[in-house]
């Protein structure tokens, strides 16, 4: 159990950093027009490799023992690693942050920083200006709402299928396909549109707003349905949660971009913050969710409930404080 718990805790600091690197080369690369497009197809690899992950290990696991999942998984990120060690560094885009004279955008500093550099280039962070502004709290606060409904679902949602609708641990386990298989989707059309939208001269914020809101009523209003007592058979319930949880994926063209769009310098560490936020719900959103039902024995009141909750109360507060206008932050605010 201690090597389990080590590994866990190994991996959760691995996977912790690449958003916001990811971030960071999209930033610096891609300008505004094509924005939404890269930040969908970096982060909708998260979908791809859901369903990869759901429909390789069952196989993987009858024929060569569990162990292999984690054998065969660890050797690609490996040979990704090594693969990409040959990509090479190309000019930022007009769009994009400037490299010169930050540890965190120069590639050879990066190597040859000492921890005194580092230490330096952390203290000329402006933190302060960050959380005076409306716009990073907006970011933070959807952020964990969206969490709190992807990692509740993630974790229960095979739960509700097979003990709710009374499917079998077969069916249950290839119904929890369905959402991130429909969400790379939905993610390239979103994405699609919210490109041609800017390119067309509609403002950034209301592109960026209209994303993300379809992003949290969509799943909202599907999960009120499926708490109302309708009488629908559990495969049209089905289909109702898979539609809400996939067009969730709107956000990739929603508060994903905002960091970049309000300061392409300091988007990685903004996404950073907000992300930070946003793993709490995987920790007490997933307990939480466990202890209602025990108390409640409903999985209206225990899962939906407080997904809607945040769902709704995130709309309000992304549409009130959000904005993708660049800002200027300085030690100085």
């Amino acid at each position: 159990m201690p090597g389990l718990v080590a590994s866990r805790i190994l991996v959760g600091m691995g996977e912790g950093v690449s958003p916001s690197a990811a971030t960071d080369l999209i930033a610096r690369s891609i300008p505004l027009e094509e924005r939404s497009r890269a930040v969908s197809f970096v982060f909708g690899g998260l979908s791809f490799g859901s369903v990869m992950g759901l429909l390789l290990a069952p196989p993987l696991i009858q024929s060569y023992g569990w162990e292999s999942v984690f054998i065969i998984f660890g050797f690609l990120g490996i040979a990704w690693f090594l693969a990409f060690q040959f990509v090479k560094d190309g000019e930022p885009s007009a769009g994009g942050a400037s490299t010169s004279g930050h540890l965190f955008f120069s590639e050879k500093n990066s190597w040859i920083g000492s921890l005194e550099e580092l230490e330096g280039s952390l203290k000329d962070v402006p933190w302060k200006a960050f959380f005076k502004s409306k716009a990073v709290w907006a970011m933070i606060y959807a952020h964990f709402c969206g969490s709190w409904g992807h990692y509740t679902c993630l974790s229960w949602l095979p739960t509700y299928f097979s003990e709710e609708l009374s499917l079998n641990l077969t069916e249950a386990a290839w119904v929890s396909v369905l959402p991130p298989l429909a969400s790379i989707f939905v993610t390239s059309i979103a994405a699609q549109l919210a490109d041609y939208l800017i390119t067309k001269g509609v403002d950034t914020t209301r592109v960026r707003k209209t994303c993300q809101t379809i992003s949290f009523l969509s799943p909202a209003s599907c999960m009120i349905l499926s708490s109302l007592d309708l009488g629908l058979p559990p495969w049209e319930v089905v289909t109702i949660l898979t539609g809400g949880l996939a067009l969730s994926s709107f956000a990739l063209s929603g508060l994903y971009c905002t960091h970049q769009d309000i300061s392409p310098e300091y988007a990685s560490i903004l996404l950073g913050i907000t992300n930070t936020v946003g793993a709490v719900p995987g920790i007490v959103g997933v307990a939480l969710t466990g202890y209602l039902l025990d108390s409640t024995h409903s999985w209206s009141m225990s899962l939906f409930a407080p997904s809607i909750f945040f769902y709704l109360t995130g709309t309000v507060v992304w549409l009130t404080f959000a904005s993708s206008k660049p800002q200027t932050f300085s030690k100085r605010d």
